[in-house]
C-alpha cells in the first residue's frame, strides 16, 4: 500500500474511532471549559504522544496476538480495575466540582501530564490499533515494514489529536447546546469509565 494511503488510513480510523464520547475526549472537553483552549491543547499533545507508542505496540503484536490470546485477556482484566478506579475518581470530582482558582491553575499547568497519564491508562488503545492494523493487513492495505509501522503510528496520533482538538475547540458550543452534560461532565466520565469497567469484568470474570 502507498505510504500516503497508510498515513491517511491511520488518521481516518483514529479520528472516527475516537469520535464517540470516551474518557479521553470528554476530559479534553472538561479541561477546555475549566482552563481554556491552551490547557486543552497541552492535554491533547500529551494524549497523542502516548498514542504513537500504543499504536506502534499494537502493530508489533498484531501478528502474534492470535497465537497468544491470553495476553489480550490479561490486558483487559488489568484495564477493568484501572477504569473502576477512574470511575470513583471522576465521581469524587463530580461531588466536589466547585474548585478554587488555585486548583484550576494547577490543572492547567499539569494538563500535558494528565494527557500522558490518562492515555497510558487507556489500555484499550493497544487492542484497538492491533485490530485496525491487522484488518488493514488482511486487505493488503498495510504491511509490517518499519516505514509503514512508523507512518501508521504517526497517523494514529494525528487522528486522535484532531478529534480531541475538535472537542476542545467547540467546548463552549457544546456547553451551550448540552448544558446538562457539561455541568455534570465528571459524572459523565464516571459513568463511561464505570460502564467500561463493569462490561470488562463481566466479560472476563463471569
Amino acid at each position: 500500500m502507498d505510504s500516503f494511503l497508510i498515513l491517511l488510513a491511520a488518521i481516518f480510523t483514529s479520528f472516527f474511532g475516537s469520535s464517540t464520547p470516551s474518557m479521553l475526549n470528554m476530559t479534553t472537553l472538561k479541561i477546555s471549559l475549566e482552563t481554556g483552549k491552551n490547557g486543552a491543547r497541552k492535554y491533547n499533545l500529551g494524549v497523542s504522544f502516548v498514542i504513537v507508542f500504543q499504536a506502534f505496540l499494537g502493530i508489533l503484536i498484531a501478528e502474534q496476538i492470535e497465537r497468544f490470546p491470553e495476553f489480550l485477556s490479561t490486558i483487559e482484566k488489568v484495564a477493568a480495575f484501572i477504569f473502576l478506579g477512574l470511575s470513583f475518581y471522576f465521581y469524587r470530582e463530580f461531588k466536589n466540582r466547585h474548585k478554587i482558582v488555585k486548583q484550576k491553575e494547577n490543572s492547567k499547568r499539569n494538563s500535558f501530564l494528565m494527557g500522558i497519564i490518562l492515555s497510558t491508562l487507556n489500555m484499550f488503545a493497544i487492542p484497538f490499533y492491533f485490530g485496525i492494523s491487522a484488518s488493514l493487513n488482511r486487505f493488503d492495505w498495510f504491511n509490517f515494514e518499519l516505514i509503514s509501522m512508523f507512518l501508521f503510528a504517526i497517523g494514529s496520533a494525528i487522528g486522535t489529536f484532531g478529534i480531541l482538538f475538535f472537542y476542545g475547540k467547540y467546548a463552549a458550543y457544546i456547553e451551550n447546546k448540552a448544558k446538562i452534560i457539561t455541568k455534570n461532565i465528571n459524572l459523565v466520565l464516571c459513568l463511561i469509565t464505570g460502564f467500561i469497567s463493569i462490561y470488562t469484568i463481566i466479560k472476563n470474570f463471569i
